[in-house]
């Protein structure tokens, strides 16, 4: 039976190889800038986190951009004058937190909107909460059409029976399901993404995907089958997740290394440039 043999030198040569094309790989894989898809800065973050220090932290974090929504908006719109090509706005409804809980059935809400939108600097609108049976009354419906006319996305917070009623007002509309549903199994989101061409999914807080840093199988399945239809996002909801941001995102980028090089880029950052690009 005949061996495959190489000299000593040359089977060094080899292995030194081998590492440092590893090496490389694994120093591109943590050095892979996110464009965070989920970020709020909302009015109690303003004091403690003035936009230099918010665009510190993203520096830090790997941040190359993100997509920012805010309660009232006007945190926003400061965070964007201080860095308009690495912010990209999108109007939150909420003109304060007590529109949180009565908002889908307020045409003062949906008047705010329409006038928000005539200063021509968002891509989307949301991150809006909706429960189901909601889609149908008169704001979602009027965000839908609004929506449509500027060719805008909808990020909303919804379970997966909510998520799907607001494609079914016009699926041509692009929609960005925060959370992928909070605690959706990637069996139920697999289903609607067939489904829905025009829906993509954010992965805010969703820890499941990787417990303990371990990419789930079924999760990264389904990365595999769509990988350009899902995105990352942090969820600086509260002021703690501020100072975690740069944690939270390194614990992305250990789940995005067990993805191929391409799949993790396009979760890391191209699906939402092509999100913030707009249709």
């Amino acid at each position: 039976m005949r061996t495959s043999w190489l000299p000593p030198s040359r089977a060094v040569l080899l292995g030194l190889s081998l590492l440092a094309g590893l090496l490389v790989r694994a120093g591109l894989a943590q050095e892979l800038s996110i464009f965070d898809a989920h970020i709020h800065y909302s009015e109690p973050a303003w004091g403690p986190y003035p936009p230099e220090a918010v665009l510190r932290i993203l520096d830090r974090a790997g941040v190359r951009r993100a997509l920012v929504s805010s309660t009232p908006d006007d945190g926003t719109l400061r965070l964007h004058a201080q860095a308009p090509r690495r912010i990209v706005p999108v109007l939150r409804p909420y003109r304060s937190r007590d529109d949180m809980s009565g908002w889908t059935q307020d045409p003062a809400v949906l008047a705010y909107v329409e006038s928000r939108l005539r200063l021509g600097v968002y891509r989307g609108i949301g991150e809006f909460h909706l429960s189901a049976g909601q889609a149908a009354a008169v704001v979602p419906r009027g965000l839908v059409a609004l929506a449509a006319r500027h060719r805008l996305f909808l990020h909303v917070h919804a379970d997966d029976v909510a998520v799907e009623e607001l494609i079914r007002l016009r699926p041509e509309v692009r929609v960005l399901w925060a959370h992928a549903g909070m605690s959706s199994p990637p069996e139920t989101v697999g289903r609607l993404l067939d489904r829905y061409p025009t829906l993509q999914v954010e992965l805010a807080l969703r820890f499941d995907v990787a417990s303990g840093g371990t990419l789930d199988p079924a999760w990264r399945a389904l990365f595999l089958r769509y990988p350009e239809r899902f995105l990352v996002g942090t969820d600086t909801w509260i002021n703690a997740q501020w100072e975690r941001l740069p944690e939270i995102l390194d614990g992305f980028r250990v789940w995005l290394r067990q993805l191929p090089p391409e799949v993790a880029e396009q979760i890391a950052y191209r699906n939402a440039e092509r999100l913030a690009a707009g249709p």
